[in-house]
């Protein structure tokens, strides 16, 4: 059995976030979570190359990313490793299923790192007096999944933060048209004032589906700004919608890949995350 499993799991070799040819991106990438200026970026270019390309200061960077779409795509290993488990055609639909929810746990974890509202104070310890800051447990998170594949990938949300509230959306594409229907919407009338949401959706293809689900968002009063997509995979046509519907959205994704094919499947992508997910 643990030679069967080594075998399901081999790793290809690191596969490049986009074709030989160079693509110039609209909209902001960051790859190490403190870029945010236009980027072009190659084949295997490292984040420190990148690093060197940035000017400006951090006002400037603070103001662009509330002009412009900012896509955020953290270096770390362990994302990459979680990308290559998916990727893998053989990887068995238990073992694809964890790599989702350690992937997102990646993400949501990068996502939130500048975004949790604290609070201060001072408690006593074993030894002393100590100054403390806790999240702050008033200020639920909110997630909103996009089923069926965004329950996998938002699996140990509530394990890395104190306090969240998720609300479900279930979105079918039609296989034709491409088009989104929502069939389920547990969102509220009014979300509150100054929320914080995650939409997490693992597959950002051709927009269509992310777009339907920030729309409703935005009907229930919360902008842009206060709004960061979490996806597995995210393709160039849907980032292009993105960027142009929404300034100030922040997209935090595990790798970008660079088109999709006449069916709506993102290039070379991982295939349908569902289907994957949950066999069937």
């Amino acid at each position: 059995m643990a030679l069967s499993l080594k075998s399901l799991l081999q790793i290809p070799p690191d596969t490049p976030r986009v074709t030989r040819n160079r693509l110039s991106f609209p909209f902001s990438l960051n790859t190490t979570c403190g870029l945010s200026g236009p980027i072009s970026i190659g084949r295997r270019r490292r984040s420190g190359a990148l690093a060197s390309s940035i000017k400006g200061t951090m006002e400037d960077r603070r103001d662009s990313s509330d002009e412009r779409m900012l896509v955020i795509v953290p270096p770390h290993p362990l994302i990459k490793h979680w990308i290559s488990v998916l990727r893998n055609e053989e990887t068995p639909c238990p073992i694809f299923k964890n790599a989702m929810a350690e992937l997102g746990r990646l993400l949501i974890y990068e996502a939130s790192r500048d975004w949790l509202p604290t609070v201060t104070g001072e408690i006593q310890s074993p030894m002393g007096v100590a100054s403390v800051e806790f999240i702050d447990p008033r200020e639920p998170v909110t997630f909103v999944p996009i089923l069926r594949a965004g329950l996998a990938l938002v699996e140990h949300a509530s394990s890395i933060l104190p306090a969240t509230k998720t609300y479900h959306l279930g979105v079918k594409r039609n296989e034709s048209t491409l088009q989104p229907s929502i069939y389920l919407n547990n969102l509220p009338d009014k979300l509150p004032e100054g929320s914080r949401v995650f939409v997490v959706d693992p597959m950002l293809a051709t927009g269509g589906t992310i777009i339907a689900a920030i729309d409703m968002l935005k009907d229930r009063g919360v902008e842009n700004r206060q709004i960061k997509v979490i996806s597995a995979v995210a393709a160039h046509p849907a980032l292009q919608k993105l960027s142009e519907r929404y300034p100030g959205l922040h997209v935090y994704a595990g790798i970008i890949d660079p088109t999709i094919n006449e069916k709506g499947y993102i290039l070379p992508g991982l295939g349908d995350a569902g289907d994957r997910i949950f066999g069937t």
